[in-house]
């Protein structure tokens, strides 16, 4: 090549080729670093959430069959069929409560509300059965600090603050009604175990791990419950909720499609809620 020709390259050099942004919708416009939650749960209905969640345990449980799928799906089970003996299912979407027409931000200070908001008998949330270790709500939260957040309110270091009192669900703890905390750095399982066939329950708060584990063991009784709450919306410093991370997602895929929860989001009386704050 001439020096003149190179000359001419070097001053006109090709256009590179744009890189992909790997942003979408959800990563662009639905995370408010501000105030730590995702917005997008706000704008789902139970359909766009049983999609939702579907992509996400596809996406993490690439080494699972289909069939290992299907079984974490939280369709909820019918009693068999009387006359073919098949049993019936619920779709995914059929399961979930569709909470998009509560409009407040979904932040730490405002679950009281929404629980408030999507309980037939709202005194209730203040009351508790009096079997020991058997709460009308579970809510569902991706780390134990969160859990504890969750029950406890803000801290001073948070960025979202009100002038609220009573800022998280230990509002609703009376004489008889506790609320526990379930989660593996608060308490060894043992005096949670002890803790719970002591204590009448309302509310109890922990990691799909610890709960499960409580459940399997018997000392967290699913006879009253009425309402299972995942903390969805929150996101961390990295702006990752409970369902942008394989380690969380996973756990909390499996717990929900537990067979007692299935068969309770198809009861026909009294169906369990399923609610995505």
């Amino acid at each position: 090549m001439s020096n003149t020709k190179k000359r001419a390259a070097d001053a006109n050099p090709p256009a590179k080729k744009a890189k992909k942004r790997k942003g979408n919708f959800e990563n662009n416009e639905s995370l408010d670093s501000e105030l730590g939650i995702n917005t997008l749960f706000s704008r789902m209905d139970s359909q766009l959430l049983a999609d939702h969640i579907a992509q996400k345990t596809t996406r993490f449980g690439t080494e699972l069959s289909p069939v290992e799928l299907s079984d974490i799906s939280i369709t909820g089970n019918f009693k068999k069929n009387p006359i073919s003996g098949a049993s019936l299912t619920k779709s995914p979407a059929g399961s979930i409560t569709d909470t998009s027409s509560w409009q407040e931000q979904r932040i730490l200070t405002n679950l009281p509300g929404f629980l408030e908001q999507f309980s037939e008998d709202k005194e209730g949330l203040s009351r508790s059965s009096k079997k020991p270790g058997s709460p009308h709500t579970l809510i569902v939260a991706g780390a134990g600090l969160r859990a504890a957040d969750i029950v406890r309110g803000p801290n001073l270091s948070d960025k979202v603050v009100t002038d609220k009192k009573e800022s998280a669900v230990r509002k609703f703890q009376t004489k008889n009604c506790a609320v526990a905390k379930l989660f593996a750095k608060h308490m060894k399982i043992e005096e949670q175990i002890t803790y719970l066939k002591s204590k009448k329950t309302g509310i109890a708060v922990g990691t799909p791990a610890r709960l499960a584990d409580l459940i399997d063991n018997g000392a967290l009784s699913l006879e009253n419950l009425e309402r299972l709450v995942v903390d969805a919306s929150h996101i961390d410093q990295k702006k990752r909720g409970v369902m942008d991370m394989k380690d969380t997602m996973m756990p909390l895929a499996r717990f929900l499609a537990r067979k007692e929860f299935k068969e309770k989001y198809a009861a026909e009386e009294k169906p369990l809620s399923l609610l995505f704050y």
